[in-house]
């Protein structure tokens, strides 16, 4: 079966607390203090998709008064897979959250991770965003259609870099592509990265022949002219990047990545419900708002069940993906 039909990506793939142990640190819902004392994992290296959000979210939760010092760190490895470990071992910490995403659910499976995300408290999807399809300024590859001309020839001489593991959207993405023009995704050389930070030296370099990453990780150095963005993978161009649709280039794929906050298991309900409550304070912000249209990102916004239930849907999808590329048993 075409892996296009085992993975429709259409567009998407788509309360107040009190008491809790943030709020005695110095306040995360409801009353007038600020959040203290509260710290976002990010399970790759500074750069990729994960930190521009976590970072980009923390500066505007300050911005807009509703936290104070919060603290965003590294912790790399195994595709997020290392950080998922070390969130799932602080048990019951309600001042530590992890940002996540598509990424760390099919690192699960291929990394063969004793830690899942179902083990995990899940707070809230934030957004959406395209890959993009880039290479260097100075690439041989001006358009799309060349590129893919070149790829159909001769595949393995033609590697693309991802900032994720087998499994996560930068694999995904040519995966699809590979599968729409006629190309069999198991003969794609992909060389992973852990992150778009770490991709991109590779892509600026030209040591891979194309790069596929998160748009909003990349936006400077394209404003820049470093990089040159042949074609995006959403259902629109995006603002400010000279660059058509995958679909617009005859090639029949629309996909978007996602990204959210997940928390330790065994928090208190009052700690699940503060960060609940913080990261809906912040999308209702107006420096959230700009955050989004500055970086190219789509609304996403859900929380507690329905984020859940959502995970849950994604960890069976991209389980079946993988399966169907002979990547897990």
């Amino acid at each position: 079966m075409r892996l296009r039909k085992l993975l429709p990506l259409a567009a998407a793939l788509v309360v107040a607390a009190t008491g809790t142990a943030c709020t005695q640190a110095g306040g995360a819902s409801g009353g007038q203090d600020k959040v203290t004392g509260f710290r976002v994992m990010v399970p790759n290296t500074p750069g990729g998709g994960y930190d521009v959000t976590a970072r980009t979210s923390a500066k505007a939760m300050e911005e807009a008064g509703l936290a104070r010092n919060v603290e965003v760190f590294n912790l790399p490895g195994a595709g997020g897979t290392v950080g998922l470990g070390r969130l799932v071992g602080e048990k019951g910490n309600g001042k530590l959250a992890m940002q996540m995403g598509l990424g760390v659910v099919g690192s699960v499976y291929t990394n063969k991770s004793p830690s899942t995300l179902q083990d995990t408290t899940p707070i809230a999807r934030l957004i959406e965003e395209p890959d993009i399809i880039v290479v260097s300024k100075n690439s041989k590859y001006t358009d799309i259609k060349q590129l893919i001309e070149a790829w159909k020839a001769d595949p393995g001489a033609v590697p693309v870099g991802g900032g994720s593991s087998p499994g996560g959207p930068d694999h995904l993405a040519p995966m699809l592509v590979a599968d729409a023009i006629g190309l069999e995704p198991k003969k794609v050389n992909y060389v992973p990265f852990d992150g778009g930070g770490e991709l991109l030296a590779s892509v600026l370099g030209n040591k891979v022949a194309f790069g596929v990453s998160g748009v909003g990780e990349y936006m400077d150095q394209i404003k820049a002219g470093e990089l040159r963005v042949l074609a995006v993978t959403g259902k629109d161009r995006v603002s400010g990047v000279d660059a058509p649709t995958l679909k617009e280039s005859g090639v029949d794929v629309e996909f978007t990545n996602w990204r959210g906050v997940v928390a330790p298991p065994g928090i208190s309900d009052a700690d699940r419900l503060a960060m609940i409550d913080l990261y809906t304070k912040l999308h209702d912000s107006e420096q959230w708002k700009q955050a989004l249209a500055k970086n190219g990102w789509y609304d996403a916004f859900s929380t507690g069940d329905e984020f859940a239930s959502f995970l849950q849907k994604e960890n069976d999808r991209v389980g079946g993906v993988l399966k169907a590329l002979g990547l897990t048993a």
